[in-house]
């Protein structure tokens, strides 16, 4: 019999992501998403898969299905889009949240939590563990994602000690790949588009600042093995890759795999942007048996092809944000 799996936040980048691979594993899968940051062109090749229903809701209104499992991906990631409508960012961390808790509740199953890096902040440990509390502004322009991701936590765990719901929480590191929103203003996918325009690139700071970059594939793979671990076992866990680079490394790297004319230029540093982000693995390692397989340079190398095609075919003017084809 196919277990049958909600996957909220389903259309957008990782999210679709993780309905393809369910599917691919014999699952019958429910993807739900209110198009704030997921696209149909995300899922549009599932539609054909008689395992695959799609609805459009918002979670942070309650929803009533019948399933086996649930992962909680729905959220917007970016800072240009969790800055866009902050409020509604920290409702869905929230509310939406305490939405799907209850539906587990009331289920009895597991449920999986996409929390995240930003639950960090600006860190003064490195690398991360997930024993380390974090270092946060919680009155910050970042901070209805920070602050309702760390909030998101915090119910998961309430209702596992007060109700014994079966979660599992994954604190993903900066993901990349293909499906990635062209105009979320992620310095991969900002770095790509800017250099296959052959336009000015884009660095903030004086670019030493570093992040871990964590192919989509490899997260996939992380976030189905932690929510298949034994019953009792929580997480945190991190899920990202340990390889760390600078903003100016990466930015050169793109160049060069694109072959373009591209130039850098520097401009200044956002408000609380973390000067250092690198993942302690070593759980993942010893709970999952997971570590990234897929190194930076071949990584890029398949989403710098991805957005190649977005632009050959759909001409989608990446400055205003809109299709144009």
């Amino acid at each position: 019999m196919r277990k049958r799996v909600l996957v909220t936040g389903g259309a957008g980048f990782i999210g679709s992501h993780l309905c393809e691979r369910l599917l691919e594993e014999g699952c019958e899968v429910i993807c739900v998403d209110n198009f704030f940051t997921g696209t149909k062109d995300n899922i549009k090749h599932l539609f054909g898969n008689p395992y695959f229903e799609f609805i459009r809701h918002d979670i942070c209104f309650p929803l009533y299905v019948e399933v086996d499992e649930i992962y909680n991906l729905a959220c917007p990631a970016s800072p240009v889009h969790y800055r866009f409508d902050p409020v509604q960012t920290t409702k869905v961390n929230v509310l939406g949240s305490i939405n799907m808790l209850g539906l587990a509740k009331r289920l009895k199953i597991r449920i999986f939590q996409a929390s995240t890096s930003e639950v960090y902040g600006n860190p003064s440990v490195h690398p991360q563990p997930e024993s380390y509390w974090g270092n946060v502004n919680p009155i910050g322009p970042r901070a209805c994602y920070d602050e309702g991701k760390r909030c998101a936590e915090t119910l998961f765990f309430d209702y596992h000690r007060q109700h014994g719901i079966d979660i599992k929480v994954a604190r993903i590191f900066n993901t990349y790949g293909p499906r990635m929103h062209p105009n979320d203003g992620r310095v991969v996918s900002n770095f790509i588009v800017q250099a296959l325009k052959n336009e000015d690139i884009t660095v903030y700071g004086d670019g030493s600042q570093t992040r871990s970059f964590c192919y989509v594939d490899d997260t996939v793979e992380g976030i189905i093995r932690m929510m298949n671990t034994p019953r009792g076992f929580t997480g945190p866990v991190n899920i990202g890759n340990p390889e760390e680079v600078t903003i100016l490394e990466l930015a050169r790297l793109i160049i060069d795999i694109c072959g373009s004319r591209s130039k850098v230029v520097f401009m200044p540093l956002p408000e609380d942007d973390p000067v250092r982000r690198r993942p302690d693995i070593t759980l993942a390692v010893k709970k999952l048996g997971w570590k990234p397989r897929v190194g930076l340079e071949a990584g890029l190398k398949k989403t710098i092809e991805y957005f190649e095609k977005v632009i050959s075919t759909t001409g989608y003017d990446f400055k205003k944000g809109i299709d144009i084809g």
